[in-house]
């Protein structure tokens, strides 16, 4: 058979499908439920010599990986580097139905399909990434605790070994006080989390950032208790399901 085209608008739960020939015109158009079995039979109904396209937008992992294993060749559409024109009417069909038109006449704007393994190695990158975003917003609120409380930080790193000696002995009011507490609970199970994945995918050495403490640091060599927090301010150490223990809050990465 001649070479077609399909396009695929995909959603979590359901898709549409819309295939032309080469000379766009409409063979078929389906809308069906995301099933592995159901996308293969929408996208081979016309035959198996398919330039399809998809989008790279929410959840496209499976589909491309199902299709390719299919045997398909298959593209991914740059969700910002496409000209759509000036369209009146935007819904699935016209979506599945430009992807395929743009694929057709050569002007398709195309990412990247990262290998599997890279796709996995950014998911731990990015969620690291995420967590440290996270974290650092909880370091914050227990800056704007303080500050309600007139509580200036003594040091420029407040969950470092003489910034936890302060927040040990800050007497604030019962509220403030549950707030800090409950926030620096909050932060040893991120560092906790950190730490797992820095544990499973290390940076590069020249890439690792440097602790006060550590030889290499241009400020100085060893000091008592390296990165560590001092004291034990925690009522129970945090225990991971991962073999950690976090006992005063150890700080293993910077944010």
């Amino acid at each position: 058979m001649e070479k077609h085209y399909v396009g695929i608008d995909l959603h979590r739960r359901r898709s549409v499908i819309f295939t032309m020939d080469a000379e766009g015109q409409r063979l078929g158009c389906k809308r069906i439920a995301n099933e592995p079995m159901a996308l293969v039979e929408a996208v081979t109904e016309f035959g198996a010599e398919a330039e399809v396209v998809i989008e790279a937008t929410y959840g496209w992992y499976w589909a491309v990986d199902l299709l390719r294993d299919e045997g398909l060749n298959v593209h991914l559409a740059h969700p910002a580097g496409n000209d759509w024109g000036k369209r009146r009417v935007k819904n699935d069909e016209r979506d599945a139905r430009d992807l395929a038109d743009l694929l057709r006449l050569g002007r398709l704007a195309e990412a990247w399909i990262a290998p599997k393994e890279t796709r996995e190695l950014r998911e731990l990158v990015r969620y690291r990434h995420k967590l440290v975003d996270l974290r650092t917003g909880l370091k914050t609120q227990v800056h704007a605790v303080m500050a309600k409380e007139g509580v200036l930080p003594a040091f420029g790193e407040m969950f470092g070994p003489g910034g936890n000696a302060q927040l040990d002995a800050m007497d604030l009011a019962e509220p403030y006080t549950i707030r800090v507490e409950s926030l620096r609970d909050l932060i040893a199970v991120y560092d906790r989390e950190v730490a797992m994945l820095e544990a499973r995918h290390p940076p590069p050495p020249e890439r690792r950032p440097r602790l006060r403490g550590h030889p290499g640091h241009p400020r100085g060599g060893p000091r008592p208790g390296g990165h560590l927090r001092g004291g034990d301010r925690r009522r129970h150490p945090v225990q991971g399901s991962r073999g950690f223990e976090l006992v005063g809050g150890a700080r293993p990465s910077t944010s």
